[in-house]
């Protein structure tokens, strides 16, 4: 099943992130515009208020009202949202100034509007400040939202008059309405426009990575040199690269040893078989003795047990390198553990003419039969390279972060051009492949199988350690470091 396309995503993701923006963005203007414009027209309701009761309470009685309508209306005069009554001492409508529909109706009984047909409202008192908490809010009579003040006149007989200031605020929330709609409409478009240009500039900056597949779609098995080569990568797929890369090197250098193994594995199991098939044949050959066909048996046994060991040892490093090998951790004495494996090749350094001597002590936790396998390979590497009357060290000994074990025997150094190689399987030193130092022995073999420092370099990983050889004209010594973790 395909996946959703990754710049589809993110330009879906950078869409809905401006969309939310357009929205609080939006919302923020339309209601800062909102209030911005309530604050103009109560400041314009309550100037107006307060300069009708100022004329008003400047007249002498209810008549002055009616002779000086004009100057009254004026105040209102030339906006046509804004409404003004005027209203008797009784409660009579007076004055009025573009009212129809807004404000009060007239009276059923008599035809004329009162002041009690008005929508119940805070009356300022004469004597009180006319303030933008007294504005109040009420519905016209054609259904148009009207704010206004109602406030008390104290004329100069006495009397009072009631000044009625109101605003139609239909043209307001026309205005807001009309705003809503483009905020709205600039949002859509905005969002549709963000995620198109979204998913064509993210399309654009994931191309590198479209370069990377397309070059790394040209590794194969026959050209694992190839190298991912983008030119302008950006600095933050440069690690990526950085790391493809360097698994290229390890797969080609990894299958590389694999051909290089399978190519030794396969040139040292022929010469047995050679041997073992040319044997035979010249048993064949004519009539033979016992003691003959015993001889040709006795080879061929040889033989196959060099292949058991052979196999024995592939197996071990195939088993050792799957990640849920399991290990026997447990403490011991490493300079016991010398004492024993040189007591049981005590057999094997005599027969050759050399002496093991044991030396140190240290204490380790490892896997003991590893141990065993590992220093057993060193030193029955170092009988068959020591000349006779020679003498092989073996020594344990710690410090505050490993324990070291040392397998020391005299003899030709190996040269340093070797000396990191030995270690790899079926590797010789000569390309006639002969047995030189550079092959490992199995326990307890009577041959090399080119696989013994192999297993010591895989025994000493598996414990998170680590063997080197140090060779000179006086002596080779394999040192092996368990750190204090394993």
């Amino acid at each position: 099943m395909r996946g959703r396309s990754l710049a589809a995503t993110l330009a879906l993701a950078f869409g809905a992130t401006t969309l939310a923006v357009f929205v609080l963005v939006g919302s923020f203007l339309y209601l800062a515009l909102e209030k911005q414009i309530k604050a103009q027209d109560n400041l314009d309701i309550v100037l107006a208020a307060r300069h009708a009761r100022r004329l008003a309470e400047e007249l002498d009685t209810a008549q002055g009202i009616r002779d000086h309508s004009e100057r009254l209306t004026s105040i209102v005069l030339g906006n046509e949202a804004m409404s003004m009554e005027v209203f008797d001492p009784d409660g009579t409508r007076a004055i009025e100034h573009n009212i129809a529909g807004v404000l009060a109706a007239p009276d059923a009984a008599s035809g004329a509007a009162t002041l009690a047909a008005l929508p119940p409202l805070t009356r300022v008192a004469a004597t009180e400040r006319i303030a933008e908490a007294d504005i109040g809010d009420w519905t016209g009579r054609n259904g148009a939202p009207i704010r206004g003040i109602l406030t008390d006149a104290r004329l100069r007989d006495g009397d009072t008059a009631s000044v009625l200031v109101a605003r139609n605020m239909s043209d307001r929330w026309l205005l807001l309405d009309r705003y809503r709609d483009k905020l709205n409409l600039a949002g859509v478009a905005g969002v549709l426009l963000a995620v198109l240009l979204g998913y064509l500039l993210i399309r654009a900056a994931l191309r590198p990575l479209r370069d990377i597949a397309a070059s790394a779609s040209l590794v194969t098995v026959n050209r694992l040199h190839t190298r991912i080569a983008v030119a302008r990568v950006p600095s933050e797929l440069d690690t990526l690269v950085a790391a493809l890369n360097a698994m290229l090197e390890r797969v080609e250098h990894g299958f590389q040893r694999l051909s290089r193994f399978t190519a030794d594995l396969a040139h040292d199991m022929r010469t047995p078989l050679s041997n073992m098939r040319g044997a035979a044949e010249v048993a064949l050959a004519r009539p033979r003795s016992v003691d003959e066909y015993e001889s040709v048996l006795a080879s061929n046994l040889e033989e196959c047990d060099r292949l058991s060991k052979m196999i024995e040892n592939v197996l071990f490093l195939a088993r050792a390198e799957h990640p849920q090998f399991v290990k026997h951790m447990r403490a011991f004495d490493a300079g016991e553990e010398l004492a024993h494996i040189a007591d049981y090749f005590e057999g094997i350094a005599e027969e050759a003419n050399v002496r093991v001597r044991v030396s140190g002590a240290a204490s380790l936790t490892a896997d003991l039969e590893l141990f065993r396998r590992a220093v057993s390979n060193l030193l029955a590497n170092a009988i068959r390279y020591t000349p006779p009357g020679g003498e092989i060290a073996l020594d344990a000994s710690e410090s505050a972060d490993a324990v070291r074990v040392s397998v020391e025997n005299q003899g030709q150094p190996i040269p340093a051009e070797h000396i990191e190689r030995i270690f790899d399987r079926f590797y010789r030193v000569d390309p006639s492949r002969s047995a030189l130092p550079s092959a490992g022995l199995s326990q307890g073999s009577s041959g090399s199988t080119g696989l013994g420092l192999a297993i010591v370099r895989t025994i000493m990983e598996l414990h998170g350690g680590s063997v080197h050889a140090e060779s000179d004209a006086r002596s080779t010594r394999f040192v092996l470091t368990f750190p204090r973790s394993a």
